[in-house]
């Protein structure tokens, strides 16, 4: 008999001669997560187990394992090997110091080693431990406890009463790269969130207007990128100056197009990083209609400049409190609204555009040397690593 964490995943079930490929990748990234505890990690037929832990680490070790983009759910259980009299022992004992209504819920994936099948072996079971714990009674539909009875294929049962669902979705790194617009506001982490559970890696950019934008600022965005390490793995922020791009709008061109001129400086070089380091897409945080810039034709004037990338808006039909009550989930609200703001806050205009002609912003555009700056902000870019722990 031994402590072990039981990990299941959902979607890969699904992708069929492919599946290897995703259990490969999420296998990697559970033994990374937790590489800084000791213990095993296996892979088990339709399963992986975590094992050889010390006790005192379960509690952490629970907590890496809820942030896995992949894992779907897990369970702290006790293995034994599939013997029935030992299975009943150890079942009677799980439930010997509860009361209230309880069921036994078996999954029998071994067909084979024992004779019962799945509804004989949990009501032979339901029978012992009720004939030795006289405090609990049978129900079916909505008991009290559970004691889940898995039977697997290695010769091994896992006996456990408690499931922790996990993030869900597909192992980060099964579905390319992409590069997250990381502005230091609610949405954009959120954004990011959401395609590191689809099985991106991300990698972000972020764009400031220093000395405009303040040192607290860039270190907000910094906290930010490290609370999302934690679902993604470590990340590259590369910090992009768009001072020079703003002062000259402010200085050129009409302000009511500030932001919409500013956008399509921001995607134009988010889309010569992509072909740089090779990412795949362009990830934001708008929501359709949220803001002035988020309007259908404000988003299309400002895509216009990107030529071959893909831009993903995981949050486009998302409203404001829907991506609240993730941010909060997450752990990014409250760094979100700190009071440190970004360069989209700097000049702004007292009446945007809001549903801006590609011809109208070409003109304002063309008012500027756009090429020329573009080619200087791209200068000016740092690179930061932010590793997971």
């Amino acid at each position: 008999m031994e402590k072990s964490i039981l990990i299941r995943f959902s979607e890969i079930f699904l992708k069929g001669k492919n599946r290897g490929y995703f259990e490969r990748f999420l296998f990697q990234n559970i033994k990374l997560a937790l590489s800084s505890f000791e213990l095993e990690v296996c892979k088990i037929p339709g399963r992986y187990e975590v094992k050889n832990y010390r006790e005192e680490d379960e509690a952490n070790i629970i907590e890496r394992l809820k942030k896995i983009p992949g894992v779907f759910s897990f369970s702290p259980a006790i293995k034994i090997e599939t013997d029935f009299q030992k299975i009943s022992e150890i079942a009677v004992s799980m439930m010997s110091d509860l009361s209230g209504t309880f069921k036994v819920d078996t999954n029998r994936a071994d067909k084979h080693t024992l004779s019962l099948n799945s509804m004989q072996i949990s009501a032979e079971l339901g029978g012992r431990i009720l004939a030795a714990n006289s405090r609990l009674k049978v129900e079916i539909k909505n008991p009290e406890h559970i004691l889940h009875i898995d039977i697997r294929e290695n010769k091994e049962t896992y006996l456990y009463a408690e499931t922790i669902f996990g993030v869900g979705g597909m192992p980060v790194g099964t579905s390319g790269s992409g590069l997250l617009l990381l502005s230091g506001g609610i949405d954009s982490p959120v954004a990011g969130y959401m395609m590191a559970k689809r099985g991106v890696k991300l990698s972000c950019v972020h764009f400031h207007s220093h000395p405009y934008t303040s040192n607290m600022a860039r270190e907000k965005v910094e906290s930010l990128a490290k609370i999302l390490t934690d679902f993604a793995g470590t990340l590259t922020v590369y910090m992009v100056s768009m001072t020079e791009l703003q002062e000259q709008i402010n200085a050129c061109c009409d302000d009511s197009y500030t932001i919409t001129l500013l956008r399509r400086g921001m995607f134009t070089v988010a889309e010569k990083l992509c072909k740089k380091y090779g990412k795949r897409m362009i990830i934001t945080g708008e929501s359709l209609g949220q803001v002035a810039s988020q309007t259908i034709e404000s988003m299309t004037v400002v895509s216009e400049v990107v030529k071959s990338t893909p831009i993903i808006r995981p949050l486009v039909a998302f409203d404001k409190c829907e991506t609240i009550d993730i941010a909060k989930k997450i752990g990014t609200f409250e760094k979100s609204i700190e009071p440190y703001e970004d360069c989209c806050t700097v000049f702004l205009p007292e009446s945007p555009v809001v549903r801006p002609e590609l011809y109208k912003v070409k003109r304002e555009q063309d008012k500027l040397d756009f090429d020329g700056i573009i080619e200087r902000a791209m200068q000016t870019i740092e690179v930061v690593e932010i590793k997971a722990d």
